[in-house]
């Protein structure tokens, strides 16, 4: 009987289900607290970036575990993309329904704070800061594909990084 390789798909979709949960319970209790808007956004973005970092990891450890010792610094790639696709869609998701469902005005809200952190710097001028308030509001819905792609390029960078490091062959 033929050694079978384990399929990428269904490590990228096993990861990337635990990922997008770890940050759906993120983005929970960032609502929870009141935090989910206006927070210290520096942090909430290291925090989803190393779990991002630790989760395709485990992904491409135990891909590599699964595949006989054996990882190639594309596996490597292509686990950290679909990982973080799979994240992302559930992101969205989890996006839509917080903006939908949970808080109806976070659009409005995400608006106010962008309006306050310009009218602090004090050099913008007030017709830019209305145009900047009015077109989050309006085009909040470009947050969705723009968390797709981010998503995308720095899991195929984690992968890329994970590959480099996890790369091992029996040739």
């Amino acid at each position: 009987m033929e050694d079978q390789q384990p399929k990428i798909g269904k490590f990228s979709l096993n990861y990337g289900l635990i990922l997008g949960g770890l940050g759906v319970a993120f983005g929970l209790m960032l609502f929870s607290i009141d935090a989910h808007v206006g927070g210290d956004s520096t942090i909430q973005q290291v925090i989803g970036i190393a779990l991002m970092v630790a989760i395709v990891f485990w992904g491409i450890i135990s891909f590599r575990k699964a595949n006989g010792g054996n990882l190639s610094i594309g596996q490597g790639v292509k686990l950290g993309a679909g990982i973080a696709v799979v994240a992302a869609v559930i992101s969205v998701i989890y996006t839509w329904f917080l903006a939908n469902v949970l808080d109806p005005e976070f659009a409005v809200k995400t608006a106010e704070v962008s309006k306050a952190a310009l009218e602090a710097r004090g050099d913008v001028p007030r017709e830019a800061i209305e145009q900047n308030y009015q077109g989050t509001i309006d085009y909040f819905w470009i947050a969705y594909p723009f968390i797709l792609i981010i998503n995308t390029i720095v899991g195929l960078v984690v992968g890329l990084v994970g590959g480099l490091i996890f790369k091992k062959s029996n040739v």
